[in-house]
C-alpha cells in the first residue's frame, strides 16, 4: 500500500464519481481506477460497488476510509513539520472561514501573507461556523475563522475583528419605514441563513438581548450563502439579519434597506486547536491578523480622541 493509493482512494471515496476525483487530482481516469483496483487486489476486498456509471463505498470500503484519513492526515503532519525547517520557504496554510469573514475580512490578510511568503501554498475553504470548528478539531484546517459562538474545549478562539449585523428588507418593505419595535420583527417574514452558520447563531443571540426569541420568528426559508439570502430579500415581502459589510452594496445601491433596530454587535474570532502542531505557516498568519487587530484599535483610538477634542472658534 502507497500514499498515493491512499490519496486516490480518498478522492474517489469523498466524491463516489472516478472522473471527479480523476480532475481533482489531474491523474487520468484510468490510473484512478487502475490504483483503485491494484489496492482492491493486494488485499482480496472490494472497496467499491461499481452499480452501472455510479461507484459507492461497500462495508469494506466505509471501515478503510477513517483509516486511510488518519494515516494521511499523519504523513501531512510530518511533512508540515519538516517544512517548518525550511523557514517558510515551501510548505502549506489551510485555511477555513464562514463566509462573512471569507469574503470580507481574509482577503486582505491573505494577500499580505502570499506577498511574504509566495511559496507556502494557501488554501481556503468556505463553510459556517460550525463545519469550521469541525475543520479545526480534526485537524483539516490550520487555522479557523467563524462569527459565531464556540463552545469546544479544545479550541482557543481569541477576538479578531468587530462585525456589525442589521436587518434588512427591500425598500418598500413595512419595516423599512421607521422604527421598529419587537412586535414588528414578530409580524414579518423572514430569510435566515442555515442551522449551523454563525450569521444565524449570533442573530439569535443579539434578539435575546433586546427581549426576541429566534424560534417566535416566522421563517419562510433558510439559505446556505448570504448572497442567496441577500437575493431572495432583495426581491420583496421578507427580511434578513446579515453583516453590514455583506449587504453594504446593495443598500449602497438601494435594492435593500437598514431598518431601524439596534442588534449588539458581534465578535470574529480566529479558531486553532490547543494541542495540535502549529506550523510556522500558522504562526506568520496569525502574527498578520494580530498586527491589523492592534492598526484597527489605533485607529479607533485616535478617532475617539479626535472627535472628543473642542474645534476653535472662526472670526
Amino acid at each position: 500500500m502507497t500514499f498515493e493509493q491512499l490519496r486516490i482512494f480518498l478522492a474517489v471515496a469523498e466524491r463516489e464519481h472516478l472522473t471527479r476525483a480523476a480532475e481533482a487530482l489531474r491523474l487520468t481516469p484510468s490510473a484512478v481506477s487502475a490504483s483503485i483496483r491494484a489496492l482492491e487486489g493486494s488485499y482480496g476486498v472490494e472497496l467499491f460497488h461499481r452499480v452501472g456509471r455510479g461507484i459507492e463505498l461497500t462495508e469494506a470500503g466505509r471501515l478503510f476510509l477513517p483509516e486511510a484519513r488518519s494515516v494521511l492526515a499523519r504523513a501531512a503532519g510530518a511533512e508540515a513539520l519538516l517544512s517548518d525547517l525550511g523557514g517558510l520557504r515551501r510548505g502549506r496554510l489551510a485555511l477555513q472561514a464562514s463566509q462573512t469573514i471569507a469574503g470580507h475580512f481574509l482577503p486582505p490578510f491573505m494577500i499580505r501573507f502570499r506577498e511574504a511568503h509566495p511559496g507556502v501554498a494557501l488554501d481556503l475553504v468556505i463553510g459556517n461556523t460550525e463545519t469550521v470548528a469541525a475543520a479545526v478539531i480534526e485537524g483539516e484546517a490550520d487555522l479557523g475563522f467563524v462569527e459565531g459562538p464556540v463552545t469546544s474545549q479544545l479550541l482557543a478562539a481569541p477576538v479578531v475583528a468587530e462585525d456589525q449585523l442589521v436587518i434588512v428588507v427591500a425598500p418598500d418593505h413595512p419595516l423599512a419605514a421607521g422604527p421598529v419595535a419587537a412586535a414588528d420583527l414578530l409580524a414579518a417574514r423572514w430569510i435566515l441563513r442555515e442551522p449551523g452558520s454563525g450569521t444565524r447563531a449570533s442573530f439569535a443571540a443579539g434578539l435575546r438581548e433586546t427581549g426576541v426569541a429566534i424560534e417566535a420568528l416566522d421563517v419562510v426559508l433558510a439559505l446556505p450563502s448570504n448572497e442567496a439570502v441577500l437575493a431572495a430579500v432583495a426581491s420583496g415581502g421578507t427580511a434578513t439579519a446579515i453583516s453590514r459589510a455583506a449587504a453594504a452594496a446593495m443598500i449602497g445601491a438601494g435594492t435593500l434597506a437598514e431598518v431601524a433596530y439596534r442588534l449588539p454587535p458581534r465578535a470574529f474570532r480566529m479558531l486553532r486547536h490547543k494541542e495540535r502542531h502549529r506550523t510556522a505557516a500558522a504562526f506568520a498568519f496569525e502574527a498578520l491578523v494580530a498586527a491589523g487587530q492592534s492598526a484597527r484599535a489605533a485607529t479607533a483610538s485616535t478617532s475617539t480622541r479626535n472627535s472628543g477634542r473642542v474645534k476653535p472658534e472662526t472670526m
